[in-house]
């Protein structure tokens, strides 16, 4: 499940594809494919919700049930990727998420009604499964809850194999029953795991020198730019097809998160004046900032305005605005949001829920709706940054 984004999942169906070999330093890298899910109908309350269960501390509005009726409006997507953990191999749906590091999913074990509608693991089937015994357990804003134990397991990402710690749960809240992934792959650093001394599957990965480079490179297509199609994590390389330019290498200034420093921010190439620490967060749909920034950005879009039960939201005209953007400044490179992607979801009168939000915390947040527009590669080096360049559209 996908942390922040993704509650009111329903009826997707996976599609398997095979992941792709990329030659880098004659040494061989692989593409993890994502999968779109057509059905996914967004809902702004739950993901807010999540969000400031998430980030303990953010304050971020959001309308209280039934308050504002919301509509189904695409392009609103998930991705998750093809996983295979254990000998003979099972196959999950996972979400990878930069912002946690467990990676987790269903214990055949489970029967609560949403574990049933999921793939579960069947430890007894695996002829490399190893006990670990420690409990493991994880909850979210909207209630919804895991719970289990930790195992380890031979786990291959698109041909790249190691031996991993994995949660597996044995009881899972209703909540789960409507996502289509079965779990989540976690990419953060290991000092986010929810139990202590687990390394995460890039430590790992690194550690056995499985990877031409210590990165995970990020392509997150829109329905807009790429009509959702061809999205890709891909670990131990960077594809130099999928940007412009070259890449303008941030550094993390705190590992756990991928956080860097965002020394300003600009409307149309002009500075507001507006910069904070912050993540960027595959796991997060949308871009949180603080109440400051985020009101400097709507103030100079024509018919934005703050709502106190919903927050901002902007004319859902702005879908068709290509050329006026949002930009953000870090390490020497300024990298775009055009307010075409900011018309995230109607609420209602010609106005769309803002895929720029404002919360009460320091931290900001770029999710998707920046990493949409800009490629991202993690690298996981003694002094990791983070990659960035505009994506290439053909």
């Amino acid at each position: 499940m996908k942390i922040f984004a993704l509650i009111s999942l329903v009826g997707a169906a996976a599609t398997v594809v095979n992941a792709l070999p990329v030659v880098v330093n004659n040494r061989t890298s692989f593409a993890v494919p994502l999968t779109r899910n057509p059905h996914f109908q967004p809902n702004a309350q739950a993901q807010i919700a999540k969000l400031n269960h998430r980030y303990p501390g953010l304050n971020v509005l959001a309308a209280s049930s039934g308050r504002i009726p919301l509509i189904n409006v695409h392009p609103d997507l998930e991705y998750y990727g093809p996983v295979s953990v254990g000998t003979p191999p099972q196959s999950f749906k996972l979400n990878f998420d930069t912002g946690s590091s467990d990676i987790w999913f269903p214990s055949n074990t489970c029967n609560t009604t949403a574990c049933k509608k999921h793939t579960r693991f069947d430890a007894t089937q695996s002829l490399t499964y190893q006990k670990d015994g420690r409990k493991w357990n994880v909850g979210y804003g909207d209630g919804s809850t895991a719970s289990g134990f930790l195992g380890s397991d031979m786990v291959d990402v698109g041909g790249i194999q190691v031996r991993q710690t994995i949660g597996l749960a044995t009881a899972e809240s209703a909540q789960f029953g409507s996502s289509p992934d079965d779990g989540l792959f976690g990419l953060g650093f290991n000092t986010l795991e929810s139990v202590r001394g687990v390394k995460t599957f890039l430590d790992n990965a690194i550690a056995a020198d499985l990877l031409a480079q210590p990165v995970v490179s990020v392509f997150l297509p829109s329905e807009r730019l790429f009509n959702g199609k061809g999205g890709e994590y891909l670990f131990g390389g960077i594809d130099l097809s999928k940007f412009t330019g070259s890449l303008t290498y941030v550094p993390v200034t705190r590992k756990g998160y991928w956080q860097v420093a965002i020394e300003d921010t600009l409307y149309n190439g002009q500075s507001l004046g507006q910069g904070a620490e912050g993540i960027i967060d595959t796991g997060t749909t949308l871009v949180i900032l603080d109440e400051a920034a985020a009101k400097a950005i709507h103030e100079k879009i024509e018919g934005a305005l703050h709502d106190d039960r919903v927050g901002w939201v902007v004319p859902c005209s702005v879908r068709s605005d290509t050329t006026n953007r949002v930009s953000f400044s870090m390490g020497g490179g300024a990298f775009h949001v055009p307010l075409a992607d900011l018309a995230y979801q109607e609420v209602g009168s010609g106005y769309c829920y803002s895929g720029i939000q404002g919360g009460k915390y320091g931290l900001w947040i770029l999710g998707d709706v920046f990493i949409k527009n800009n490629y991202c590669v993690f690298s996981q080096t003694a002094r990791p940054s983070i990659g960035i360049a505009p994506l290439a559209v053909n």
